[in-house]
């Protein structure tokens, strides 16, 4: 192989050709020598530039590593922050809510609490004027009274309110209500039913005196003939 086809360095400078001299004798160790240390220096230069670069790179992959490690971490760090504060967040709204839930629990209860009681003062009400009016009735009347008592008793049945809600006591109230104007209605059915049997009592008895009269006047007629 030849000097000229041997490959060149990519990174080797511009080498001059050395000039022979006309007339001297050529010493191709010497030149084959030189060569051979110019390439050895050229090849132990690229070594060092391969070693410099490659430690540069390590350098670099190193630090961006390091960089990777600590973005990482710092976004475990935000995630960790972030579901901490969502916790409390949570935490928050369930307190919010059972603290609404509790207090609407307690209104309600105690809106229950004053139908409750005004449905008792009505039907204690309705029970005392009841009485009432029973006590205005005689001694005389005392078998009676006691039969519309039992009477009254069989329909007056005991309130059983306690376990009702608040739509159910409403219905309840709308309930007595009705049998409330039912026993109206039919006290004035009965009175007016009184009324007109005290007409044809009183009607019955001026026939029967207006007949006794006439009856009276044809027998002194009789006698005086």
């Amino acid at each position: 192989m030849t000097d000229d086809s041997k490959p060149k360095p990519k990174f080797a400078p511009n080498i001059t050709v050395p000039k022979i001299p006309e007339g001297d004798k050529v010493d191709f160790d010497d030149i084959h020598r030189k060569r051979q240390e110019k390439d050895l220096s050229e090849l132990q230069s690229l070594i060092e530039a391969h070693f410099i670069q490659r430690k540069k790179d390590e350098e670099e992959l190193v630090a961006l590593v390091s960089r990777i490690d600590k973005r990482r971490a710092e976004r475990a760090e935000q995630q960790r922050v972030r579901t901490e504060q969502e916790k409390e967040r949570q935490a928050r709204l369930a307190e919010e809510k059972e603290r609404k839930e509790q207090e609407e629990a307690r209104k309600k209860h105690d809106e229950d609490a004053k139908k409750k009681k005004a449905l008792t003062n009505m039907t204690q009400q309705y029970g005392g004027v009841q009485q009432r009016q029973d006590g205005k009735k005689g001694a005389k009347k005392q078998t009676e009274r006691e039969k519309k008592k039992k009477i009254l008793a069989e329909r007056r049945k005991a309130l059983n309110i306690d376990h009702l809600s608040e739509d159910k006591l409403k219905e309840k109230a709308t309930e007595l209500w009705q049998w409330l104007m039912g026993l109206e209605a039919e006290k004035f059915d009965l009175g007016e039913k009184l009324k007109k049997q005290k007409y044809d009592i009183t009607q019955l008895l001026a026939r029967l005196h207006d007949h006794q009269s006439a009856k009276g006047r044809g027998k002194a007629k009789g006698r005086l003939r």
